[in-house]
């Protein structure tokens, strides 16, 4: 009986003490940060995301769930730009969680750390659902995780300082690999070096900067409209004068207009995966890249 006693004790000992030493909670926006967030931190963080790649990130509602998990976040992750624009200022307001809140070491805004790509010149809402501060897709350059993944892993070094040099052993072996497949990736991405693309939205644009290929419509007759059919039969004639190679678009996007243009204009159509989750191959970040590349790939045989 003393020695079921003892063990007991230790052990509601053990759960009393849990919190002291628990993982860091990370709150990401998007499936993507979230990925990047655990690569980085192991079993050190508890992670968890508030959309998921069948989501559209502008469109989601602040509902009690998420606002129960960002109370408990000791670091927030997101793309930021606006991309949260419709949600985020009210979870964090909801939150009354003061570690997360802008300009605390706990907030990430993900773009803020790299080049952004279409900064408009004029901002005006009748030319569509634009962002003031530039594209906020950022993720789907991979040199742009590279770089948030370097910030991530000073904000969780500086979080908690006790496991800094298990981050930074973590970051190092992260980034060897993540530079081998970035090269991996430019190789096998050659083949599509110019090659016109149609999107839907424009959340492939990092993308297409970086492997060189040319944006060549888009299924939006303007950022963030749903396509119309006088704008698909636009599009439809502009494919018979400058045909595309490819229509694509995004795990959370509406297939019937990519399915609309690809049968009527002629031209292979194909989901991307855009985030991780968006495919069953799409399960970390390098997966992401790697099926992107291979689903791209496969339309130009």
């Amino acid at each position: 009986m003393e020695t079921i006693f003892k063990v007991c004790l230790g052990l509601g000992l053990g759960i009393l003490a849990w919190p002291v030493s628990a993982a860091l909670n990370v709150f990401a926006c998007e499936p993507e940060w979230g990925a990047l967030a655990q690569e980085l931190g192991g079993d050190k963080v508890s992670v968890v995301s508030a959309t998921t790649a069948k989501q559209d990130p502008h469109r989601i509602e602040a509902r009690p769930s998420l606002i129960a998990r960002i109370r408990s976040a000791d670091l927030l992750i997101c793309s930021g730009s606006e991309l949260e624009v419709g949600w985020l200022p009210l979870l964090l307001t909801q939150s009354g969680n003061d570690r997360i809140q802008q300009g605390s070491p706990g907030f990430i805004e993900a773009s803020q750390y790299v080049v952004k790509l279409e900064i408009p010149k004029v901002v005006d809402r009748s030319l569509g659902d634009i962002h003031p501060a530039g594209n906020p897709h950022v993720h789907l350059d991979p040199r742009n995780i590279a770089k948030v993944g370097t910030v991530v892993t000073e904000r969780l070094s500086e979080i908690d300082h006790a496991s800094a040099d298990f981050y930074r052993a973590r970051s190092e072996s992260f980034g060897k690999r993540w530079q081998e497949a970035i090269q991996r990736w430019q190789q096998r991405a050659a083949p599509l070096k110019g090659v016109p693309i149609v999107v839907y939205h424009k959340d492939m644009s990092y993308f297409i900067s970086w492997a060189g290929m040319r944006e060549a419509g888009s299924l939006e007759p303007k950022p963030g409209i749903p396509p119309t059919p006088t704008h698909l039969a636009e599009l439809v004639d502009r494919m018979k004068r400058n045909p595309a190679k490819v229509v694509v678009y995004s795990a959370y996007n509406d297939p019937r207009p990519a399915e609309f243009l690809s049968q009527r204009a002629n031209i292979p159509g194909i989901m991307l995966p855009y985030t991780v989750g968006g495919t069953e191959k799409a399960k970390d970040l390098f997966g992401l890249f790697d099926d992107t590349i291979d689903r791209l790939l496969g339309m130009l045989k």
